[in-house]
């Protein structure tokens, strides 16, 4: 496994953080998780590391979303987001890690300029197919690269105002699929070898402790402050990969 300590003292706040996101609290800032790991190891090694970690998380929070989420959003989503999975294998291979470092770094600060100065999406009772399918495509392409698909199921879902339940439910079950899916492609890329797997076997121990930190705040905790900590450290993780990837 790997035993650079800075490797670990980025890559424990991000599963943390995944993981209290993955509970409910913070919608979107696990953006921050494999940006976060990039800054110590190549991104598709921190996305590789990190697959087993969420599924580990999914699994657990599966269970207390069970009842608590939109079928209806998860048939228009996931075809495009399988399409996507599968556009993110066949390029993997053809971007150096200085672009996937750019495009993360692009998305990290588009994503948190949007939210602090963006214009808020109008809620909608309309669901439309056709952006439900292109927008599981977006967030199943940029989630086989860096686990970054949040932002894109957002765009969708939120402007829809599901109760905020059955909003968390829904992601909760279109990750957990979205992640099975990627596990065949991570293996035929070769990123599962014995160093990364047994990486992600110390940082599993973490997964119930966020999940349920994220299920406590989500119930009983104003978001805002989470927020502005979480957004903050996203852009200036974004701000770096960018200069990385320029820099490269």
């Amino acid at each position: 496994m790997l035993t650079d300590c800075i490797f670990y003292a980025a890559a424990i706040p991000a599963v943390l953080i995944s993981a209290i996101n993955k509970g409910g609290f913070g919608s979107g800032v696990g953006v921050v998780a494999v940006p976060l790991m990039a800054l110590t190891v190549p991104p598709l090694q921190a996305a590789a590391i990190l697959l087993p970690i969420l599924i580990a998380i999914d699994a657990v929070s599966v269970w207390f979303y069970r009842n608590t989420w939109d079928r209806a959003a998860l048939r228009i989503m996931l075809p495009g987001a399988i399409v996507g999975v599968g556009l993110g294998m066949l390029t993997a291979d053809l971007l150096s890690s200085a672009a996937i470092r750019l495009i993360l770094g692009a998305i990290c600060v588009i994503f948190t300029l949007n939210y602090w100065i963006g214009k808020r999406a109008k809620p909608t009772a309309q669901r439309s197919n056709s952006a439900g399918r292109f927008w599981g495509g977006v967030a199943g392409y940029t989630s086989f690269l860096a686990h970054a698909g949040g932002p894109a199921i957002g765009i969708y879902l939120l402007p829809q105002k599901l109760d905020k339940s059955i909003f968390v439910g829904t992601t909760v079950m279109f990750w957990a699929t979205v992640n099975l899916v990627k596990v065949a492609p991570y293996a035929l890329l070769g990123q599962f070898d014995a160093t990364n797997l047994a990486t992600s076997a110390v940082l599993a121990p973490l997964v119930p402790l966020g999940v349920g930190i994220g299920i406590w705040m989500n119930r009983r905790i104003s978001p805002n402050g989470f927020y502005r900590v979480c957004y903050t450290l996203v852009f200036a993780v974004g701000l770096k990969l960018l200069w990385d990837g320029l820099r490269h």
